[in-house]
């Protein structure tokens, strides 16, 4: 085992995420690339300017446009839309492994009288008729229903029954998301669009400890370098400290993962043993870290667990959309400005979609940060790119309440 500095942590993670040096991911091919490396990415359909997936493949895929995501999902159909940190959006081959999902999903929706009823109606019509959505489901009335993902016995919230029977049976598996219409979701036969391969494939974790041990991996290869403690990296998953521990030794023992120390820090950290070159490259001084700006998506992996990001980068961010506004520090949707191997700041820029311009209502830097001809350039070029992403043809600077500090 050995020990590096927080810098090179720092870089380390930067360049294994593609947002330091050369763009690594190009077009609509990285996109997939991409959703590939980090096993999943957040969604949320807030759009202001970009739905968070949107924005995390803009800060580092390059030439990547909203479109390329649409014809991912729900034309070429190699990711879906499930549940896995949170809402997310996974690569269609990894279906097999959430087999234990879907069959709880099941399990908890037998319990309840009468659904199964709904159920077959449901599959009927929409193997007659197509994709559908909750209006145009013709099953009517309301039942009790506990969660958007989940099934359980405290059914104590009334909803459409139309729309809760379509999300039992996404759950379930037996639905996928056909398309998004705003945030208005229609469902279609998954065996329609999923391979019958991908459908019948055997889940290759054996058991629920190995299933947790694959998704450990997983959340190690999202962020690059994660340490042994409680991880909001981790959400959505079964994970005690007794259990991380048993599925991070698992690991290390079959040389998937690796130890780490980085100066200053307890815990141990652990990266993909399949990123050791992107690790060494890093500390020999051969990778390419050259500096160019970013705009990060606030759910982006990246930002999973802010400890860390405060512990790394000394940088405190908290995404303030739910504040209210008199409580705000910053902006409704600001976004972490990277550069280089630094935060610099944060920024909400939002589309005039009608007028077709960008408008920066808020720029913020960090204490210390110098605004040098070099970064304000990089800063030109990020909100030129921005601006492109989401199809403004100008951009236009409000009078801004940031400046160092």
């Amino acid at each position: 085992m050995f020990t590096i500095t927080r810098q090179q942590a720092r870089q380390f993670i930067l360049s294994k995420q593609g947002l330091i040096g050369a763009y690594r991911f190009i077009g609509k091919d990285g996109a997939y690339a991409y959703v590939r490396q980090a096993g999943c990415i957040q969604f949320d359909p807030v759009d202001v300017c970009g739905k968070n997936a949107e924005l995390t493949l803009q800060s580092r895929v390059k030439g990547f446009q909203k479109s390329m995501l649409q014809e991912l999902l729900y034309q070429d159909r190699v990711l879906v839309d499930y549940a896995d940190k949170e809402l997310s959006i996974w690569p269609a081959e990894d279906w097999p492994y959430f087999s234990s999902y879907r069959d709880r999903s099941r399990r908890l929706g037998d319990t309840f009288e009468g659904l199964e009823a709904l159920k077959e109606k449901a599959l009927a019509y929409i193997q007659e008729h197509g994709p559908v959505c909750s209006d145009t489901l013709p099953i009517e009335g309301e039942i009790f229903w506990h969660s958007s993902m989940h099934w359980s016995g405290n059914w104590d919230k009334k909803s459409q029954a139309a729309r809760s029977v379509l999300e039992q049976l996404y759950t379930d598996g037996e639905l996928v998301i056909h398309h998004k219409n705003g945030s208005r979701k229609y469902y279609d036969l998954a065996r329609r669009h999923l391979p019958e391969a991908v459908l019948q494939a055997e889940n290759p974790c054996k058991n629920e400890e190995e299933f947790l041990s694959w998704r450990v991996l997983r959340r190690i290869g999202a962020v690059g370098l994660l340490w042994d403690k409680n991880s909001a990296a981790f959400l959505g998953m079964d994970l005690n400290a007794e259990k991380r521990k048993r599925a991070l030794a698992s690991l290390a023992s079959s040389d998937r993962i690796r130890p780490v120390l980085v100066e200053g820090f307890k815990p141990l950290f652990y990266y993909r043993s399949e990123d050791d070159a992107i690790l060494q490259s890093i500390l020999v001084g051969q990778a390419d870290l050259k500096p160019r700006m970013s705009f990060i998506a606030p759910l982006d992996p990246l930002m999973w667990d802010k400890a860390l990001i405060l512990s790394l980068w000394d940088f405190r961010y908290s995404w303030e959309i739910y504040t209210p506004a008199d409580k705000r520090r910053y902006g409704y949707y600001t976004l972490p400005m990277l550069y280089g191997d630094r935060f610099v700041g944060r920024i909400e820029a939002v589309p005039d979609r009608r007028e077709g311009v960008l408008r920066v209502k808020g720029l913020w830097w960090e204490p210390g940060v110098r605004q040098t001809k070099k970064l304000n350039t990089a800063l030109e070029q990020a909100l030129r790119r921005f601006a492109a992403f989401n199809n403004c043809q100008g951009m236009e600077m409000d009078h801004c309440p940031g400046g160092e500090g």
